[in-house]
């Protein structure tokens, strides 16, 4: 269980640290362009490779393929919900919402993988995500002039908190759970990481960064790849 807590923290620091950052410091556009293009391109690698592949090949493409949509489907159908409130930061709670949904599956898979002694390379994809997604959502969330800089950056921490807990549950479960359901959980995440990106991150990124951000992706993609 020690392990299992010190993972979830693992994943929780980085993404309190972005929140705090992008909340009290006023980036400059090209550089919060490229921070969250960079995060989108490690999304992108942890997708493939540590979410959806492993569902695939362990639970066949319908079980896998079903579950990768009903993920996408889920942040779509919240997305849009959160659009329809209005508010020009609404991207912001888009990439909060988009944290959770990809991150609760994620640190579950995470906590279920160290009971068979892994987790190390997903830990890092997450934790190099984590950082500027969490700088790009907390300082669009700064337009919301109905949320308070305090109750934004509450809601950060309570997100990192969510993922410690479900990191060690996951890690409890790990016993009790089959290989299907592990594989349901890791392609659901995938689906919804890929609507985020789709929906929110790297639009938002090409809006503030122009065309040059797909370097940037194309270098979190890199990085995540050799180091899981």
């Amino acid at each position: 269980m020690g392990t299992a807590l010190l993972y979830g923290f693992g994943t929780a620091i980085p993404l309190v640290i972005g929140a705090a950052i992008g909340l009290r410091t006023t980036l400059p556009k090209p550089l919060l362009a490229s921070l969250m293009a960079f995060g989108a391109g490690t999304m992108i690698a942890a997708v493939s490779n540590e979410l959806f592949e492993p569902a695939f090949l362990q639970a066949g493409a319908v079980t896998a393929g079903a579950a990768l949509f009903l993920g996408a489907a889920v942040y779509v159908v919240a997305n849009r919900f959160l659009e329809r409130q209005g508010g020009g930061a609404a991207v912001g709670w888009a990439l909060m919402l988009g944290t959770v949904l990809d991150g609760v599956p994620e640190n579950t898979a995470l906590g279920v993988t160290l009971g068979s002694g892994g987790g190390l390379a997903l830990l890092v994809a997450i934790a190099v995500g984590n950082v500027p997604e969490a700088i790009g959502g907390s300082a669009l969330l700064r337009r919301d002039r109905d949320v308070s800089t305090r109750k934004a950056f509450g809601l950060w921490v309570s997100t990192g908190v969510v993922l410690v807990v479900v990191t060690v549950a996951g890690h409890m479960l790990a016993e009790h759970l089959g290989a299907t359901p592990i594989s349901a959980i890791q392609a659901f995440a995938g689906g919804a990481t890929v609507a985020v990106l789709a929906d929110s991150l790297m639009p938002e990124a090409y809006r503030e960064g122009g065309w040059w951000v797909g370097i940037a992706t194309a270098a979190g993609f890199l990085v995540a790849f050799l180091l899981g």
